[in-house]
């Protein structure tokens, strides 16, 4: 006669499987008898002006409409300029090798990219410039740029 396969610890390791599916059990058992289950109604939060989950539904009356046509996907076409209004400023930065530098908007202080294809001119640093904005696939961008001749 051939002898048992089970050994001493394959049986404990098997009532210790048993044990733990019990108790497994037993708490799902005690987490269904305690559950207190609310109605759809408890159970949706609302989303505030300032991005806050909160209890009450949004105020109907402060509601914004907005118009499907009116929505932006996608970077607009270059053709698309977005102020037509020449902005003065000064080059501050320029590249000769790669041909991009930074001009600074003389009146908000914030520097626009331009490539050198969007110079009308030659230009250098230092140098006083007239331009127009146009939105690039990163941000603005100086377009149509030439020597300012007013100080």
């Amino acid at each position: 006669m051939g002898r048992s396969q089970e050994t001493f610890s394959k049986k404990e390791r098997e009532k210790k499987r048993a044990k733990k599916r019990q108790e497994k059990l037993a708490k799902k058992e005690e987490r269904k008898a305690n559950a207190t289950g609310g109605s759809l109604d408890e159970m949706i939060a609302y989303v505030d002006v300032n991005g806050n989950i909160v209890d009450t539904p949004p105020d109907e009356s402060e509601k914004e409409v907005i118009k499907a046509e009116n929505i932006e996907i996608g970077v607009p076409k270059a053709s698309e300029r977005v102020n037509h209004l020449e902005k003065k400023g000064r080059l501050v930065f320029w590249n000769d090798e790669k041909g991009y530098g930074f001009i600074k908007d003389l009146s908000s202080e914030n520097k626009y990219f331009v490539h050198q294809t969007e110079c009308l001119e030659d230009i250098k640093v230092h140098d006083k410039v007239v331009f127009e904005l146009e939105k690039g696939p990163k941000g603005m961008s100086a377009v149509r740029v030439k020597l300012s001749t007013g100080g």
